[in-house]
């Protein structure tokens, strides 16, 4: 199986005429970012591995993607966590459903007083039959697949007319951001990006941990962004998005990153943008009931008279 060379779509949104790279479009089930960073997984030989390792959130688009290319490679993932709210595993929703659909050993850790990492490490014990991804896929094995896809984008840009061409895309460990910067950079094409997790100090501490000294533009909003929170304001511009530009959008990350580009544009106007789909749409499932039950659907109503 090959994934690459998805298409880029022209649309505007709030006045902002951009590009989009459909990355949602990579596979039905192995998409986005997490699909490029886990490429090299996918497209190299492990005939020893029988198991693939990994930790986060139960509801971690990185979940799902690795449920995802455990069945492609006939590998059992065992995922650990350090809960399994009762809510979610009597009625599982979201990436958590997803992967346990694909076969997925989700576990917690909490009993043990030990973090997803540390259990990992000193409780089960990985032998080589086991391969471990770190959290979110920040690993220099990501490199690959992000490569690729800057190739692509380099590619599409210079068969277009001359532009100042710029990329963005949210970050949660910055992974794929980084490696963007790194292939683009050469090329003079700037990759924006924002902290989702953590801030601007907890971005710059990955980048750095991956070994890279020169590193994407870091947007910021004016006001702290909780990750995970509800904001209004994330869902009419998430509701927004899909209105103008007829394209589901993640609501976790990229109404913060959409944000953050409003602030930008009017300052960059002889800037091109392109948008990078990080895909986690099924994390939509269980994000939209959140911000129902908490707004009601009078906002829904609101933004449709708009």
């Amino acid at each position: 199986m090959k994934l690459s060379d998805t298409p880029i779509t022209q649309h505007q949104f709030a006045n902002i005429d951009f590009y989009l790279k459909r990355d949602d479009q990579l596979h039905p089930q192995f998409s986005g970012n997490k699909a490029r960073k886990f490429m090299a997984l996918l497209e190299q030989d492990y005939p020893q591995i029988d198991t693939l390792i990994g930790y986060g959130s139960a509801q971690a688009n990185s979940l799902y993607s690795m449920a995802a290319l455990a069945e492609i490679k006939g590998w059992q993932l065992e995922f650990y966590v350090d809960r399994i709210p009762t809510w979610l595993s009597d009625c599982p929703i979201g990436n958590y459903r997803g992967a346990l659909a694909l076969g997925a050993h989700v576990i917690p850790t909490a009993q043990s007083d030990l973090h997803p990492n540390d259990y990992i490490a000193q409780i089960r014990q990985p032998d080589e039959r086991c391969l471990v991804v770190p959290e979110g896929g920040r690993c220099s094995l990501a490199e690959y697949g992000v490569q690729q896809l800057a190739l692509e984008i380099l590619d599409w840009t210079q068969q277009q007319a001359n532009k100042q061409w710029v990329v963005a895309l949210p970050s949660g460990t910055g992974t794929t951001a980084l490696f963007l910067h790194k292939t683009l950079a050469k090329h003079g094409i700037e990759v924006l990006t924002c902290a989702c997790v953590g801030g601007k100090d907890y971005l710059t501490e990955q980048f750095h941990q991956l070994g890279e000294t020169s590193h994407p533009t870091i947007l910021e909003l004016e006001s702290k962004h909780h990750f995970g929170k509800l904001y209004p304001r994330d869902y009419e511009v998430w509701q927004q998005l899909q209105a103008e530009t007829e394209v589901t959008f993640d609501l976790l990350y990229d109404p913060m990153m959409w944000q953050c580009l409003l602030n930008w544009s009017p300052h960059h106007s002889d800037k091109t943008l392109i948008y990078i789909h990080q895909g986690g749409l099924l994390g939509n499932e269980s994000m939209l009931p959140r911000y129902k039950r908490k707004y009601g659907e009078s906002n829904d109503r609101q933004l449709n008279d708009r």
